[in-house]
């Protein structure tokens, strides 16, 4: 819809009402207003659940793979061949035997409950970015050595160097009944993986350590796995599902934390369908703007008319003044969404300083921080969204300006 000079001036004109119609340009500026504040809202829930998931996601893969063989009875005594059939599996990228296995740890009277992992060699070297204290390069096999979680440390109050003790109340049998097993370790590093439930229990040690501790011999609890698409694990994983049938049962990331993901996924949706109503709130601040605008400028319209002016050039100046209106806010939207993406965890901390309340607390929200990832198909759809709402918003005062019967409103003037 090209406008000749005559339409796109008086469309500024309007756009720019004069110094009697304060009114008007108070109206189009609370248009523009909240235009801007429900596309910025928009922009910056989903960026910050879009976030939240693909934090949640990377950390939960990269801690525990894509996907897991577990032998029913939580050992698997012939891991080696299940190992070897899990590496021939096309779109496995990796696998490693993996021990888990929750204990209790004691330093200096405290008493934590702790998930031991017995890793290779090779997934104790993937901790090596998130380590803030000591060395990873300390564990070795029969070493003594650990690395535990961030906020372990604290809740134990160790620190590098440290011996902390960790019980296994499988201990050894006697003729006095089951003696738990203690075993002291000192902490080589401390890690912050940026879960808090990792970094509140975990305590990584070599996987041979680990056999040691719980005493299961050659044997581990399960099988690491990692595919070339972390969405589509479960396809990649059918084959091996079928051919593992009565040995051992494969589980993908999507499965083990399948209630946090769909939870995301429905707050995600129903967030987006109850702020999406903020444009539709938007668009008719603009009508009525609009509608004011065409009440206020009738003798202007008429005499326009009776110029020569068509029904069509007042039907493109009054929707072009409307859609400008909306589409000025959402440019304005979309920039105050990033700045407050951009500054978002410095906003945070100050409304949790000027409030006293702790908004961001990492044992309800999983993650140390608040994340953020824009999709760019999910922003296209908010600024189509809030284009299409503005211009549906104008359809109607436009259609009532460009029906003015000039005849009619100047028989009296």
């Amino acid at each position: 819809m090209l406008l000749n000079p005559f339409e796109w001036t008086i469309a500024k004109r309007y756009l720019l009402p004069g110094k009697g119609e304060a009114f008007i340009a108070l109206v189009a500026g609370i248009s523009v207003g909240v235009v801007m504040l429900s596309v910025a809202m928009l922009v910056i829930v989903m960026s910050v659940m879009n976030g939240f998931r693909a934090e949640l996601l990377d950390k939960i893969v990269g801690v525990n793979g894509h996907a897991i063989v577990q032998a029913y009875g939580g050992r698997l005594d012939n891991w080696q061949d299940v190992l070897e059939d899990v590496r021939k599996t096309p779109g496995v990228t990796d696998a490693s035997p993996l021990i888990e296995q929750p204990l209790l740890a004691t330093f200096n009277g405290r008493v934590e409950a702790v998930f031991v992992r017995g890793n290779t060699d090779e997934d104790i070297q993937e901790y090596a970015d998130d380590i803030v204290l000591g060395d990873l390069s300390r564990l070795e096999p029969d070493a003594g050595v650990v690395a535990i979680g961030a906020r372990l440390a604290e809740n134990l109050g160790a620190r590098v160097g440290d011996t902390i003790t960790i019980i296994n109340p499988a201990g050894r049998t006697t003729p006095f009944g089951t003696v738990p097993r203690q075993i002291g370790y000192e902490i080589a590093a401390i890690f912050e993986v940026g879960l808090y439930d990792y970094d509140k229990a975990f305590v990584v040690m070599p996987i041979a350590d680990a056999q040691t501790l719980l005493l299961t011999g050659d044997t581990v609890g399960m099988i690491e796995i990692k595919t070339v698409d972390a969405d589509n694990v479960g396809q990649i994983m059918e084959p091996l599902r079928q051919q593992l049938t009565g040995r051992a049962e494969v589980r993908t990331w999507q499965q083990i934390n399948s209630s946090i993901f769909e939870a995301l996924q429905v707050e995600r949706v129903a967030m987006f369908f109850a702020l999406s109503f903020m444009v539709v709130v938007a668009a008719f601040n603009i009508l009525s703007s609009l509608v004011m605008l065409v009440r206020a400028k009738t003798r202007d319209i008429a005499i326009m008319r009776t110029m020569g002016a068509t029904r069509q050039s007042l039907l493109k100046i009054f929707v072009t003044t409307g859609f400008t209106v909306g589409a000025i806010g959402t440019v304005a939207g979309l920039i105050l969404g990033a700045v407050v993406l951009y500054f978002r965890q410095s906003i945070v901390t100050f409304i949790a300083w000027a409030t006293g309340q702790e908004l961001w607390d990492p044992e309800v929200r999983f993650l140390s921080s608040l994340p953020s990832k824009s999709d760019p198909v999910e922003i296209a759809g908010i600024i189509i969204l809030a284009l299409v709402m503005s211009f549906l918003a104008t359809l109607y005062p436009a259609f009532k300006a460009s029906s003015t019967d000039p005849v009619q409103v100047l028989r009296y003037e």
